[in-house]
């Protein structure tokens, strides 16, 4: 399927206005890949494609463009063109969509929509904007514990074909509670006459729909499904979410978190798109609370001006000694942020990391404060350029490493407990906040090995 696509000129068969061939050829080809071959179309030649397309199958194209993509095309159709669409659209994807759009607009599409999808629509819009209530579906195949196995059968026939996914059936009382779920494989195999309740063992995993979005990419994760139900607070059935709007959730976290790390506020939109003026507002925010912290380090380097002017060969290995710190707090940081992101790592666990983190900064700062040590001594022996007191120096330059090393560990992997603990995203302790925190205190660290172990000698 994927050479014949390749083959197929969708542009010159548009400009030829061989209409008939274009029909034909894009009759069977799936939705996702058709999406990815009328990416470089215009916004009028896309919408050529789609008029040619059956409701159905442009509803499911439609769900594989990039939300800036829908937005060209919607415009870009005529006003029936685009009622058809969204009627067709699952209400999930037809809520990421809708989302998006400015409330004028939203207002707009919903009056396209029958009185039927109008109803589920507004239902779903009114879940907060990160629940997980904005990415279930209302269409899924439920059936009773009393039933038969034929009687299931009958009735997935019946309603199966405007389902979501077909690998679970969820089972409801008479009050419409969720009981169970059932794998579909399960009840093809079983014998007709069976009851549904022979195959239930009343364990199942399910999602509020108030519970935010983000919680739910762990729980699809520890359940292994396709789907998972969810429910109000009364245990009423009301949708099912599928992994495939879990990914988008956890693409989109992963994101942000990154941003976050890399000092910016999270982008609302993808970087292409994003006005420059709002990209700064969210860039300029950081670096100024960065610039602000910085000015700590010529605070501190200020309060040190006599040792410095007493021995300025201490200068010279300040920024090796204070990067060091900097960079290891960034990789602890960075390790425990993402271990929390994985569940690999609880709030209660912060006693169990810090010792940890006590004895990789040791090593760590061991292994710089060695090299140090030697980089110094080599020098000395090969350009005599520290002095007399060149071993005091390097011992200096060496114990500093591993107290930094060891602050910038344990200050790195430190914070995000302390900021999940306040409710805060761990992930705005980031590398570069953590490198302008540990470099204030390195250079304190710094002078006061130096002061103590140069006093008489240089200082």
């Amino acid at each position: 399927m994927e050479n014949i696509i390749e083959k197929i000129d969708l542009e010159g068969l548009i400009e030829a206005r061989d209409f008939n061939t274009l029909r034909e050829a894009t009759r069977n080809w799936p939705a996702g890949n058709l999406a990815d071959l009328m990416e470089p179309l215009s916004a009028e030649k896309e919408a050529v494609v789609f008029r040619l397309l059956s409701r159905e199958q442009a509803a499911d194209v439609f769900a594989y463009l990039s939300l800036e993509r829908q937005e060209e095309l919607l415009k870009a159709m005529a006003r029936e063109e685009v009622a058809g669409i969204l009627n067709a659209m699952s209400p999930d994807d037809r809520t990421s969509l809708l989302e998006e759009l400015p409330a004028n607009v939203i207002q707009q599409m919903l009056n396209l929509l029958s009185s039927e999808e109008r109803t589920v629509a507004s239902q779903l819009l009114g879940y907060d904007e990160d629940s997980i209530g904005r990415l279930m579906t209302p269409d899924f195949v439920r059936i009773r514990p009393h039933w038969t196995i034929a009687q299931a059968l009958d009735h997935i026939r019946r309603y199966g074909k405007d389902s979501e996914t077909m690998s679970m059936v969820y089972v409801i009382d008479e009050n419409n509670k969720l009981i169970d779920d059932l794998r579909i494989r399960h009840i093809l195999l079983a014998p007709p006459e069976t009851p549904v309740s022979d195959l239930m063992d009343s364990r199942y995993i399910s999602l509020k729909a108030t519970d935010h979005r983000e919680s739910a990419v762990e729980v699809f994760k520890d359940a292994d499904l396709v789907a998972l139900p969810v429910t109000d607070m009364d245990n009423f059935l009301i949708g099912i979410v599928t992994v495939d709007d879990i990914l988008d959730v956890a693409e989109q976290e992963a994101t942000e978190d990154i941003q976050k790390m890399g000092g910016s506020e999270a982008l609302d939109e993808p970087y292409m798109k994003i006005a420059i003026s709002k990209m700064v507002q969210k860039r300029a925010t950081w670096l100024i609370i960065l610039f602000l912290s910085e000015m700590l380090t010529a605070t501190a380097m200020g309060r040190f001006e006599d040792e410095i002017a007493k021995a300025v060969v201490l200068s010279i290995f300040v920024p090796l000694v204070i990067s060091s710190g900097g960079n290891s707090g960034s990789q602890a940081s960075t390790l425990i942020i993402r271990a929390m992101a994985l569940g690999e790592v609880k709030l209660r666990d912060w006693w169990l990391v810090m010792k940890r983190e006590i004895l990789s900064g040791l090593s760590l700062g061991s292994i710089l404060g060695t090299i140090g040590f030697i980089r110094i001594s080599t020098w000395h022996y090969l350009f005599n350029s520290y002095g007399e007191h060149w071993f005091l120096l390097a011992v200096t330059v060496g114990i500093a490493l591993v107290g930094i090393v060891l602050w910038g560990s344990l200050a790195g992997s430190m914070l995000p407990f302390f900021l999940r603990r306040i409710g805060l995203d761990p992930a705005t302790s980031s590398a570069p906040f953590v490198a302008t925190l540990v470099d204030v205190s390195g250079l304190i660290i710094y002078f006061s090995v130096a002061g103590f172990i140069l006093h008489g000698t240089l200082l």
